[in-house]
């Protein structure tokens, strides 16, 4: 439930975008993005800090699209939004920012806890570090080689396909380590 909530600023952009054109869509997914944040606040008392960088950065992006009428800047968003996290999952693992994997921490929250040995967590961090490097790279060849209309529609069915098949996919890894290293059940 919570991905189909995050992912909802996006439909509500690709729902946009057929009904009108890009810039309709942009002014949509800015007010989605803005509300999606203000209702995980409320729901909560606490700000998504991923939610926080992406409505920040459809602010910045989405404002330049629509006060230069050129959408090559909205659909940068994307790509820098996937490169920032790819480099917060990083920097994460440094001493600096407390050496705990930022997968471990975002796993982690609430009453479940998940324990995997602390090798296994710098590795799965690093493969989300790798992911979101390559979700940055394929909406910059998306929107680099194919037209408008063939990025919206990889905004919100690639995108959203690959991650969820990411997160699957995570899943199965996370099980074998689990059995492998006799951690189910702790």
């Amino acid at each position: 439930m919570q991905l189909l909530f995050d992912f909802l600023p996006v439909i509500a952009f690709f729902v946009a975008y057929k009904l009108a054109d890009i810039y309709i869509a942009t002014g949509v997914i800015i007010v989605a993005t803005v509300l999606q944040v203000a209702i995980h606040w409320l729901r909560t008392r606490c700000v998504n800090p991923m939610h926080v960088v992406s409505a920040v950065l459809i602010l910045v992006f989405g404002g330049l699209t629509l006060a230069l009428h050129d959408a090559l800047f909205v659909m940068w968003k994307p790509t820098v939004v996937n490169w920032l996290f790819a480099l917060a999952f990083l920097a994460s693992q440094l001493p600096v920012f407390g050496g705990r994997p930022l997968v471990e921490r975002l796993m982690n929250l609430g009453d479940a806890k998940l324990e995997l040995a602390p090798a296994l967590w710098r590795r799965l961090n690093l493969i989300w570090v790798g992911y979101f490097a390559l979700m940055g790279v394929a909406n910059l060849l998306v929107f680099r080689y194919f037209d408008e209309a063939t990025w919206v529609n990889f905004k919100l069915f690639g995108m959203l396909g690959l991650t969820l098949a990411f997160i699957v996919g995570q899943g199965f890894w996370i099980a074998a380590q689990m059995r492998d290293h006799g951690t189910a059940g702790h």
